[in-house]
């Protein structure tokens, strides 16, 4: 896989930068440049800036420390080594923001602190993708403020290998009786966010499909939970 440097979307005296890592190991989305791009569009629209790698080199503490939150974006499997790792959680620990999508939660399995910043890992999905109800149970969240209570989308939807909800926020659930192969007992977060060794931490199941990040709510759900992890207003 080609190791590429960060790119930047915006000019360097920009006074907040985010820094998109979609690296991968396991199975690769084919929607990650049209995450990338999609966050560069909204991005670019506040004055942010924002930079994208998949160098795990890039992962120290002096170069971490520039951003106002690190997005994995639909990472997977181990992607970063013991020094990578120490540098992230002092970032997180010195009041960093971390932005999980999609397979974020599919990723470093054998780090049990990354596992507690996600708030879940992945266990499975149904084998298509459907069309699910999915309920906001916290609106005044900016991730939240600009959805309807009740929001019907296509996506691939994940069940997780335990509930978050006893340590987080939860934002959003799926009605697993709205779709086939849901396996949380009725009680499934699909979004949430919570404070972390320091830091914040926002992540959400949704965003398999290219067609997701052209989705204006989707776009608006994204973009509030960035904003929250980066502590930057809505």
């Amino acid at each position: 896989m080609q190791q590429n440097r960060p790119s930047e979307s915006t000019p360097a005296s920009s006074q907040v930068r985010l820094l998109i890592f979609s690296r991968t190991t396991g199975f690769r989305h084919a929607s990650i440049p049209d995450g990338i791009a999609s966050i560069k569009q909204m991005a670019a629209a506040q004055q942010v800036a924002v930079d994208a790698t998949e160098d795990a080199s890039t992962f120290t503490p002096a170069n971490l420390m520039r951003y106002r939150a690190i997005i994995f974006l639909s990472t997977s499997g181990n992607i970063l080594d013991a020094a990578q790792k120490a540098a992230f959680e002092g970032y997180i620990r010195a009041g960093g923001g971390y932005v999980g999508i999609h397979s974020a939660s599919d990723t470093e399995y054998n780090w049990p602190w990354y596992g507690q910043l996600v708030g879940a890992y992945f266990k499975n999905h149904p084998s298509h993708l459907q069309q699910a109800r999915l309920m906001v149970e916290e609106r005044h969240h900016s991730s939240t403020a600009k959805l309807p209570r009740s929001w019907t989308r296509v996506d691939e939807w994940y069940n997780f290998r335990s509930n978050p909800r006893s340590h987080v926020h939860v934002l959003l659930t799926i009605d697993e009786t709205s779709y086939q192969g849901g396996e949380m007992n009725g009680d499934h977060p699909i979004s949430w966010y919570h404070t972390f060794d320091g830091g914040r931490a926002w992540y959400t199941a949704m965003g398999h499909t290219s067609a997701s990040f052209a989705e204006p709510l989707f776009r608006a759900h994204l973009w509030g939970g960035i904003l929250y992890a980066a502590g930057l207003p809505s």
